[in-house]
Order: C-alpha cells, then sequence, then structure tokens
C-alpha cells in the first residue's frame, strides 16, 4: 500500500493505492490538507520502519537502514529466530501469512528448530 498525492486544478488530492488481484485499487482518501489525510500518510511512513520497541532484535543494524517492504525477509527470520509474540503479532500485520511461510521455508538463518516450531505453528502440512 502506498499514498498518491494527485494534483487537480489548484489543490491536491490524497489516494490510498494497493493491490487486488492484478489490479491496482485507487481509493480516495480526501483533500491532501484535510488532518485526517495528514495523519493517514504519517501513520503510513511510521509504519516503513522498524519500530523502536524491537531494536534488540535488530542489534547489529541501523534501524534507519531498515525498511519494512525491502528488507521483509531479514525482518521475518529475527523475528522468527529471536522475537516473542508481541514481535510476531507485529509482522502478521504487515505481512501475510504466504510470505512467513516462504521465509520459513527459504531461510537459511532459521534453525531447524524453530523451523519445525514454526511450521506446526502455522499449520504447514510437512512439518517434520
Amino acid at each position: 500500500m502506498s499514498i498518491l498525492l494527485k494534483k487537480i486544478g489548484k489543490r491536491e488530492y490524497a489516494y490510498l493505492a494497493y493491490r487486488a488481484g492484478a489490479r491496482v485499487v485507487h481509493k480516495y482518501l480526501g483533500p491532501a490538507e484535510s488532518g485526517r489525510v495528514a495523519q493517514k500518510i504519517s501513520e503510513m511512513k511510521a509504519s516503513e520502519k522498524v519500530r523502536e520497541e524491537y531494536r534488540a532484535l535488530f542489534w547489529d543494524t541501523d534501524l534507519k537502514n531498515i525498511h519494512i517492504r525491502r528488507n521483509a525477509g531479514y525482518i521475518i527470520e529475527r523475528v522468527l529466530e529471536l522475537g516473542d509474540l508481541s514481535a510476531l503479532s507485529w509482522i502478521q500485520g504487515i505481512y501475510p501469512a504466504r510470505k512467513i511461510i516462504e521465509a520459513i521455508e527459504t531461510s537459511r538463518k532459521i534453525s531447524h528448530k524453530s523451523k519445525n516450531f514454526w511450521r506446526i505453528w502455522f499449520g504447514v502440512a510437512d512439518a517434520s
């Protein structure tokens, strides 16, 4: 999801852009100068970064350099290997379950024990 600003005449309007299958949908949010829209834009920008409360999981990296979408695999690996239920809940709110399961299956950094646990947790049939 991202927010687009379109200029129509002399005013700017905000739209929320997201994928629905193969289509890109633009949902109208309102005039860009609206307080509600400005708050939504700031929330979207804040959600692109790792929260300060999870700094301990990313001890070896500057949080400013971690982007939620670009570094999805790295974030998922760290949370599944070192995180708690709060961190798990956080990533489940950001990433779809299939992306987390894909990271479990392809990661070299998640231990065999953790992979096994998470396969059972997410209901993957071939857990061993």
